[in-house]
């Protein structure tokens, strides 16, 4: 019994490292996200290379998400201690508003890899996360990571990846976004489905201006600048 349990684990550790393996060149065909919302508002998708991709989505993505992301390995563990510490919350934290302790490395890992949990299951899915987090930060690097996060974020309602984004919001490519409508997208990240670039909705037209401003302040980082440029 327990040598088949081992050959069990053995088994799901290796076919999970071919599978990140392969998806450090190859896009994930589908996500289980996308699955269930193909059922419900369709599924609009298209993956584009990371040149494909405006410099303007790429830095707004980092500036309202993880701001720390040229810096940690796959987790921001002072977002996470101040996410864990009441009175930390109530001081000004790195990470601006709509961004908080979870990481874009962790957030592919969930979205590829896994699925978006419940208010109980998130739990289960913490260790697998973990895992796969740490996996590709090893395996794919900085650049993958990011240009995976912007092919399979849901971005909009039926939406996912900033090209069908682009194409929903603005009828152009996610190669011409600017500045302004880099950050309307990225603003609705928190609930997609809800909050929307056009029609606008407040809580879009509220965020977008704070992510402009984040924008100008992380990209003279040299980390920043190195990996988007």
């Amino acid at each position: 019994m327990l040598k088949k349990i081992r050959r069990f684990f053995l088994y799901l550790f290796l076919s999970s490292l071919v599978y990140v393996l392969i998806t450090k060149f190859i896009e994930p065909p589908i996500t289980i996200t996308q699955i269930t919302n193909a059922f419900g508002l369709g599924l609009k998708r298209d993956y584009v290379a990371w040149d494909k991709m405006s410099y303007n989505i790429k830095l707004a993505a980092m500036a309202s998400e993880d701001q720390a992301f040229t810096d940690h390995m796959g987790f921001d563990w002072d977002a996470i201690e101040k996410s864990l510490d009441p009175k930390k919350k109530k001081k000004k934290s790195k990470i601006p508003l709509g961004g908080g302790a979870s990481t874009i490395s962790q957030q592919v890992a969930k979205n590829v890899f896994l699925w978006q949990g419940g208010r109980y299951d998130k739990y289960i899915r913490k260790i697998p996360e973990v895992y796969f987090t740490f996996l590709i930060e090893l395996i794919w690097g900085k650049q993958r990571i990011l240009e995976v996060y912007l092919n399979v974020i849901e971005t909009g309602p039926g939406c996912f990846g900033v090209e069908a984004a682009a194409q929903h919001y603005f009828k152009k490519s996610a190669k011409n976004l600017t500045r302004a409508e880099a950050a309307m997208i990225v603003a609705g990240f928190p609930n997609p489905k809800k909050f929307t670039a056009r029609p606008m909705t407040r809580r879009v037209a509220w965020r977008y201006p704070q992510i402009l401003r984040e924008m100008n302040n992380i990209e003279t980082d040299e980390d920043v600048a190195a990996l988007l440029n």
